[in-house]
């Protein structure tokens, strides 16, 4: 089975470490002595711009083995669609993850955007379907469609989207969306359709999932209750006579020996309020799923290890998912390998800072990966894949 890795790129800056939660890349945060992407010198802006250093980030992990890398989106984040179309330019095979809300777009320009840019790009976009996590989040949109309902309309979003793909005439009337006679226009139309990623752990996102996604993509989680998340989403994809792969989005601290990854994780530590813990504002199930692993109270940063090498502090020290892996280069390796025997077919993977755990993950972690099809993303990377073989 050959298995697809993406990296993340940080759309919204970056921090230098894990063990302060500071911003000192990009101009999300003031631009001081010691930033970067831009820097100071002399007491002025250096004109290095942000995107530059995705730019950075997308090369280093294209050329560190990853076949592609996911664009976040968040109001609080760049947009991904205009990024990817910046970042396409800086690289050769590199797929760009988009990560997109359906409820703010209309399916039919949808389309024509994703039909340009994989014209332009080769065919190298990917969807990454969610659907919102609720909250101040989903109102800064405007959004004010339920849960359940806002898997119904990316549901019907998608209807849409691959009803116009092939050219037209389209005709559509559903609940949200209402189209008549639509569709693609020559050269756009019949491009390669993006692989869709989708997200979400409730009933409602895994019956969405079961009709569209090629990858259902999951946050990590203790290995059992991945294990049985999947079967749930076989079982009910079965009944709708697809069959899904599956993903998973997994933050990674490895280091030369468990020591020194766990040490990292405890200077990080120091710094972290543990009544944040708990903290949440939407109705996002995945989340409500990953604080039910924790065994309250947590008095002890190991006492979020809720099995080996799978701790669930992350988003305290970086933001994000709660749960990833934790350890030895080895260790990290061996639990990736736990997971592809579950049946995940692909990984996104993330480091901070991301530009140079791009370069760790790839020569450190990758390479131990054992006996599997690792997909990689330029033919530079594949010859090496091959030298190691």
């Amino acid at each position: 089975m050959s298995i697809d890795i993406y990296w993340r790129i940080g759309t919204h800056g970056d921090q230098p470490s894990l063990r302060r939660r500071v911003t000192s890349r990009g101009e999300w945060a003031p631009v001081v002595p010691g930033s970067l992407a831009p820097g100071v010198r002399h007491g002025r802006r250096d004109g290095y711009s942000y995107v530059e250093h995705m730019a950075d980030v997308a090369r280093a992990s294209e050329v560190s083995g990853f076949v592609g890398g996911l664009l976040p989106s968040f109001p609080f984040t760049d947009d991904p669609w205009a990024t990817a179309a910046a970042l396409a330019r800086e690289t050769t095979t590199y797929r760009f993850m988009i990560a997109y809300q359906p409820g703010f777009l209309h399916p039919v320009q949808a389309a024509r955007m994703s039909a340009t840019l994989q014209r332009a790009t080769g065919g190298r976009l990917v969807y990454n379907i969610i659907s919102g996590g609720g909250g101040p989040a989903q109102l800064w949109w405007g959004d004010r469609v339920d849960h359940d309902d806002r898997y119904a309309r990316t549901s019907e979003f998608l209807d849409v989207l691959k009803g116009v793909w092939n050219g037209g005439p389209f005709d559509y009337e559903g609940r949200f969306y209402r189209v008549e006679g639509a569709g693609l226009p020559e050269p756009l139309a019949r491009q390669p359709f993006p692989e869709i990623y989708f997200s979400g752990s409730s009933k409602a996102a895994i019956e969405a999932a079961g009709r569209h996604a090629d990858y259902y993509l999951s946050w990590l989680e203790p290995f059992p209750d991945l294990a049985a998340k999947f079967a749930q989403v076989r079982e009910h994809s079965a009944a709708l006579g697809t069959a899904p792969k599956f993903a998973v989005r997994i933050d990674v601290l490895a280091r030369e020996t468990e020591e020194a990854a766990w040490d990292e994780i405890r200077r990080g530590w120091e710094h972290v309020d543990p009544s944040a813990l708990a903290s949440a504002d939407g109705d996002s199930v995945g989340w409500l799923r990953s604080q039910s692993f924790v065994s309250w109270p947590v008095r002890h940063h190991r006492e979020l290890e809720v099995s080996p090498n799978v701790w669930g502090g992350f988003h305290l020290l970086r933001g994000g998912p709660a749960f990833g892996l934790v350890g030895s280069y080895a260790q990290v390796a061996e639990r990736l390998d736990e997971l592809i025997g579950l049946g995940v077919g692909a990984f996104i993977l993330a480091g901070v800072p991301h530009l140079e755990e791009a370069y760790r993950v790839g020569e450190e972690v990758l390479p131990l990966l054992k006996g599997h099809d690792v997909r990689v993303a330029s033919p530079l990377t594949a010859a090496l894949s091959d030298s190691r073989a």
